[in-house]
């Protein structure tokens, strides 16, 4: 549905903000840790490559690989298909990732509340 709309329909206060970072830590739940993700790219790189700012993601390295491969092909750009598809599943898997993240924040926000709500009710009922 989006999270625009989610916040309409669902609970706001377990929803996440996409537009800030992370509010538990990220290797929580993780005991032997996570895989940091880097940049492969830089950003000399990308300002000689000319990549647009919304490109500049984890997959610009795949990009700037894909976009010379048209410039040197060129008008035979049907012949970098590997590169584009190359290219086309970092950005999914990219997104994929992006949406665990989101779904993991959603579910730690709501295990927060239920046990706020848990401790508040243990309070009153100590009263």
């Amino acid at each position: 549905m989006g999270t625009a709309l989610s916040h309409y329909l669902t609970d706001p206060t377990v929803t996440p903000d996409y537009t800030k970072g992370p509010t538990f830590d990220p290797l929580y739940g993780f005991p032997e840790g996570r895989k940091e993700r880097t940049m492969v790219a830089t950003v000399e790189e990308m300002d000689s490559a000319k990549i647009p700012l919304e490109n500049r993601d984890y997959c610009a390295h795949l990009l700037i690989k894909h976009m010379a491969c048209r410039q040197k092909v060129w008008p035979l750009a049907y012949k970098c298909a590997h590169e584009k598809h190359e290219y086309l599943n970092c950005e999914y898997d990219d997104y994929v990732l992006r949406m665990k993240e989101f779904e993991r924040e959603r579910r730690l926000l709501e295990r927060a509340k239920r046990k706020a709500a848990k401790a508040a009710r243990e309070a009153l009922d100590e009263e």
